[in-house]
């Protein structure tokens, strides 16, 4: 529960624990404390780290447009706040794309790289979604907008089984995203994403990489997946089976081992 400064605005992270470092990057519609249910598992045997992109949690809000280099940047901010020179770096959709560029631009600060439901580049799909998010935003209320962003996320199995969890959800962000100020820096978050492209510079990482595929996810499809896997030497590929978008939610056991075990494993390769 700290802050630094970065760029002459607030950055708010989170520490836990001791050993090796994983940095958990938020999706983009998140927070630290959304990472709650997960923090005694990875804080247990490693440091955990978890910090608000700007316009998210407790970060300071932006008044400009940006892409997503800012938020590389403040990512090494936050390394270099923590003296550490390099860690493992894990995100989930927005924060895997972050991920995926702070290793392309910074593949020393990198041991080991996970994305789940991410990409490389913004997929042509995504970027029309993207925009009925954003026309949602400009209505009155938090219903619209929570009616464009939020089923699409989970898988309909999901969905299905757990509709109780759903209804609470919706009951918890339909007035959140009707209050003031709440839509805007979502609005400039999404739009950050749309330039994003280092599908070229994939080729250049050399440590190991875990990319994680929700079956399906209706936001991101395995295909872009499947460029990363296709083009970094040292990738490997998981396909969660009834997982949508939100992995960490449909499948928290799974995503957990799998982080920890990618993550702490000795040998990146073994003798056969």
């Amino acid at each position: 529960m700290a802050e630094f400064n970065f760029q002459g605005k607030k950055v708010y992270y989170e520490t836990y624990g001791a050993g090796e470092p994983i940095l958990l990057l938020n999706g983009i519609m998140m927070a630290t404390k959304g990472w709650a249910p997960f923090i005694e598992n990875f804080s247990q045997n490693n440091q955990l780290i978890l910090v608000d992109f700007f316009d998210q949690g407790q970060s300071e809000r932006m008044t400009e447009p940006y892409d997503f280099s800012i938020q590389t940047a403040l990512l090494g901010g936050l390394l270099d706040t923590l003296k550490l020179d390099s860690v493992n770096v894990c995100g989930i959709s927005y924060g895997a794309k972050v991920g995926v560029d702070f290793a392309v631009n910074n593949p020393k600060r990198v041991r080991r790289l996970l994305s789940f439901n991410g990409a490389a580049r913004m997929p042509p799909l995504l970027a029309e979604i993207s925009k009925s998010w954003n026309e949602a935003a400009k209505l009155e209320g938090g219903m619209a907008y929570y009616l464009a962003t939020i089923p699409v996320i989970y898988s309909d199995i999901f969905y299905e089984r757990q509709r109780a969890w759903m209804d609470k959800r919706q009951e918890l962000l339909v007035p959140y995203f009707g209050f003031p100020g709440v839509k805007e820096p979502l609005v400039r978050l999404t739009n950050s994403m749309m330039t994003f492209d280092v599908v070229d510079k994939l080729s250049a990482l050399d440590m190991p990489v875990l990319v994680v595929t929700g079956k399906n996810d209706n936001l991101i499809p395995q295909r872009e997946q499947e460029i990363m896997v296709n083009s970094i030497k040292n990738a490997q590929h998981v396909i969660l089976p009834e997982c949508g978008h939100a992995s960490m939610f449909e499948k928290p056991m799974l995503f957990s081992s799998l982080i920890l075990g990618f993550v702490n494993s000795k040998n990146s390769e073994f003798a056969v």
